[in-house]
């Protein structure tokens, strides 16, 4: 009666990297699932099997859609930033999203680690100075940041693509890209003039990143097929600052003309945020070096969860500028998802598509949120979130199979072994097999996990509910409680422990209910360092009364 064990290499560091949300509107169910609640299932099955984990992240307080809002409203555009910072906090708290850290970048210690980069890749011979013609708006009298400039995509023809990216077809763009550009915020059109700014030499990382590229193993083929592509097409070199007078300023021993109204590019700087978040977790400790296990040594490894929007700056830009930089680590995997759609239109802050994250907690509980999301990541193509999937999902699987499983095993051994685990027999080939399936499928779900196929990992755990339902009808020990006392031991106890390794491979995913079922089931402390493996409940532990996990979606009339 051995419990089976996944083999271990031993506590590994592991980076949880996160997209930084633009601190300018609510977050919506496109975002979770794109980025927050896959980065937190891979952090809590890490942490659960033992590993070292950091996650980290914050808001992007520098983005041109801060100030693009902050005009909008006649704010300045730290007040756009401060209104929203405690709302995302509000989401990781409600939902579980249990970062080690989620500052912002308008802290101290990011502008510093900033300048750090700058310095490194201009002292390495990959920033230099450039004279550049760049759009200028002849009415608003200002230069334009390049979300400043909409105009025709090149590429798809969409006529409202910004001057960085086009939504429609996602392809990266230059404002000179873009056919009849006007301003964003005049709707004039804009002027080229020139000025002066700071580039980073991609051109010289080209071969340098085309080559890691290609060493790349177990990455999403849409992920890894894009970036090499985009390398492929070739590498230019792009301005790292801007004439704004909102964002990072620039070093003290910067060397343009008027450095005082121009500010590092978000571009270039928000990426960075992974190192100085990282750092301050570190000054937070009382070791202001204890970052260093998770970007100085070379066993170490970092995964960047972010929507495919954000493939080029995270599989492309930031691998060159830690080349560029010098000795830090590259990203281990960028495990980008697909977009969520609602009825076909792609979930958008900026237009309104999709209800806000705290919307839903008034119908869901945050686990079974949780839970018809995990099951609908968008880990491989689009997916169109339906409400009757989501409630399809959470009532006929999370709470029909898992939770009524659950509770019903616990009310039994409550009601004929005055809840506590009894003493069973001998074990035959249905109790082994059901235990054997159980462990089988904890296993895979953790090698799932391993490789960030996530919707793989839960229906893993799931199809192990199956199994220990099929084997209680099959056994039907609400029967046997009256004719055979000691089968019905026999098959409660081996019904716990199966739930017990369940507990495991759902954990990640419906956390706050797995800590509940951990001590109703004798745990202490935390599921974190258990180990991805069933542990044996103990003989004459006693159990916690039993309670229903989960509530049934009714949804409330709009």
């Amino acid at each position: 009666m051995t419990a089976s064990e996944t083999p271990s290499a031993g506590p590994r560091h592991v980076l949880v990297a996160v997209a930084w949300p633009y601190a300018n509107g609510s977050l919506h169910l496109g975002h979770m699932a794109g980025a927050y609640l896959p980065a937190d299932i891979f952090a809590r099955y890490h942490r659960i099997s033992g590993n070292r984990v950091l996650m980290v992240s914050g808001s992007d307080t520098h983005g041109t859609p801060i100030t693009v809002r902050a005009d909008q409203e006649g704010v300045s555009p730290a007040e756009i930033a401060e209104r929203y910072h405690p709302e995302f906090l509000a989401y990781w708290e409600e939902l579980g999203i249990s970062f080690d850290l989620f500052t912002s970048t308008m802290t101290d210690n990011h502008r510093d680690v900033t300048h750090e980069m700058f310095r490194a890749l201009r002292d390495n011979g990959y920033v230099e100075p450039r004279t550049t013609d760049q759009f200028y708006d002849p009415v608003a009298e200002r230069f334009l940041p390049d979300r400043y400039v909409v105009g025709t995509c090149p590429h798809c023809g969409a006529t409202d693509a910004r001057g960085d990216q086009c939504d429609t077809c996602g392809k990266t763009l230059d404002p000179i890209d873009l056919g009849s550009p006007r301003s964003k915020l005049t709707d004039a059109a804009p002027e080229m003039r020139p000025t002066e700014h700071y580039f980073i030499l991609l051109s010289k990382l080209q071969a340098e990143v085309a080559a890691w590229l290609e060493g790349r193993e177990g990455w999403r083929s849409h992920v890894i097929n894009w970036a090499q592509g985009f390398v492929k097409e070739g590498l230019h070199d792009r301005a790292i600052t801007r004439d704004l007078a909102w964002g990072v300023p620039l070093p003290d021993d910067a060397e343009l003309d008027s450095p005082n109204d121009k500010r590092i590019y978000v571009w270039f700087e928000a990426v960075i945020g992974y190192l100085s978040a990282s750092k301050e977790w570190a000054q937070l400790q009382g070791d202001p070096d204890a970052w260093k296990a998770w970007w100085e040594d070379p066993s170490a490894e970092s995964y960047y969860f972010i929507g495919k929007d954000n493939i080029p700056f995270h599989a492309v830009y930031w691998p060159a500028q830690l080349m560029g930089a010098g000795t830090l680590q590259l990203p281990t995997n960028v495990p980008a998802n697909q977009y969520v759609t609602f009825k076909g239109a792609k979930a958008s802050k900026s237009l309104g598509v999709g209800k806000s994250v705290l919307e839903y907690l008034d119908d869901y509980q945050p686990d079974t949120l949780r839970y018809a999301l995990a099951t609908n990541l968008p880990e491989y193509n689009d997916v169109d979130l339906t409400e009757d999937e989501m409630v399809r999902r959470v009532n006929d699987e999370l709470v029909a199979t898992w939770g009524n499983l659950v509770n019903r095993v616990l009310a039994m051994t409550n009601k004929n072994f005055e809840g506590l685990v009894p003493e069973p027999g001998a074990l035959d080939e249905r109790d082994h097999d059901v235990l054997a399936t159980v462990d089988a499928r904890l296993a895979a779900a953790g090698e799932q996990l391993e490789r960030v196929e996530l919707r793989a990992a839960v229906k893993e755990a799931m199809g192990g509910a199956q199994a220990v339902n099929i084997y209680l009808n099959a056994l039907e020990p609400w029967k046997t409680a009256k004719t055979d006392r000691d089968r019905t031991a026999t098959t409660l106890w081996t019904a716990l422990q199966a739930i017990n390794g369940l507990k495991v491979a759902f954990a990640p995913f419906v956390p706050f209910s797995c800590e509940t079922l951990h001590t109703l089931l004798g745990g202490e402390g935390e599921l974190a360092g258990e180990g991805w493996r069933r542990h044996e409940v103990a003989v004459g532990t006693a159990l916690g009364a039993p309670t229903p996990m989960f509530r049934k979606i009714e949804l409330t009339e709009a």
